[in-house]
């Protein structure tokens, strides 16, 4: 059963991320992040561990570059 504590809608979600709504959206038009339905309203709803992996994928470092 699916629990709508466990979303955040956009303005909540743009926030944590610490982006605009419409980078949000953005992301999901290109795909780089899932947005689900609010099941009456049809308001985008994140997943928080959705939003999680995003945040643990931007803190990776970067590797370094090789030198030539």
């Amino acid at each position: 059963m699916v629990k709508l504590r466990d979303f955040l809608r956009i303005a909540e979600a743009a926030d944590y991320l610490g982006v605009s709504p419409n980078t949000l959206r953005n992301w999901e038009r290109t795909g780089k992040i899932v947005a689900h339905r609010h099941p009456l309203n049809h308001y985008r709803l994140f997943r928080r561990e959705d939003l999680d992996a995003v945040l643990r994928k931007v803190a990776k470092p970067a590797r370094p570059r090789a030198k030539k």
